[in-house]
This record gives structure tokens, C-alpha cells and sequence, in this order.
């Protein structure tokens, strides 16, 4: 399975929102989107050429509801102390403020981000050597 690649789908209820969060808030890129296809709205967000790639839908008449739990996680490593830092600030200056963590083992090296659907983004300034 080593060419494989990954795509993270759920839907949403808010999707520009959840995109804006994603896109301007974490530096991603929307790398691909569709709108009305079979009834469903979606936006494809990543950075070009990674193994792996977030996708939201959106479909009208159905409610996705919010995250089940403060502890459903998106970790995202940054080993480099500035690129790290930049992201924190990226994150602040598009209006998103960090929460503390539900499990406090990621406020110690992190930042926890809440996106619009209740979803959580650790920003770990770690090196992840599995």
C-alpha cells in the first residue's frame, strides 16, 4: 500500500466556513471542488502533490450535526519551530483562537484548533518518527 493516497471526507453543514478555517486559516489549498454533483456540494482541500487530501460535503435537507467529541483530531506535525510559530500566527490573524486540548498531552508541544463543525486541529511543534 505504498502508493496509496489518503482522502479524509465528512460532511458538513457549513461549508464555506469549514473551507475558509482549512483554506485561509491552516494554508491549505482547495484542490479541487464540485457543486451539485448527485445532489452534493464539496471542496477538496490540501496541499498539490500530497499523499493525502481533506474533503467536506455539503448536501441540502440533510444535517451532518457537529463533532461527537472535543477529542476527534486532525494532528498536523511542524518540527520547525518558525514554521510552527507562523501557523499560529496565520491561524490568530484569520480570527481563529487556540482551546485548550480535552486530553492535555497536546497543550505541552501544541495548539488546538477548533474548526466551525466542532472538528479539532492540533498544530504539534514535534518530529512524529514513525
Amino acid at each position: 500500500m505504498k502508493d496509496v493516497k489518503l482522502r479524509v471526507a465528512r460532511p458538513t453543514d457549513r461549508l464555506e466556513e469549514v473551507v475558509r478555517f482549512y483554506r485561509d486559516g491552516l494554508g491549505f489549498e482547495m484542490i479541487a471542488s464540485f457543486d451539485d454533483h448527485d445532489g452534493f456540494d464539496g471542496r477538496m482541500l490540501g496541499h498539490p502533490g500530497a499523499p493525502w487530501h481533506l474533503e467536506f460535503t455539503q448536501h441540502p435537507g440533510h444535517r451532518a450535526g457537529r463533532a461527537p467529541t472535543q477529542d476527534n483530531l486532525l494532528v498536523f506535525y511542524l518540527p520547525d519551530r518558525t514554521a510552527w510559530e507562523a501557523a499560529i500566527e496565520r491561524m490568530r490573524a484569520n480570527g481563529f483562537s487556540p482551546v485548550p486540548s480535552f486530553n492535555p498531552y497536546w497543550d505541552r508541544h501544541g495548539m488546538t484548533f477548533e474548526d466551525p463543525d466542532g472538528y479539532r486541529v492540533v498544530l504539534q511543534n514535534a518530529v512524529w518518527d514513525v
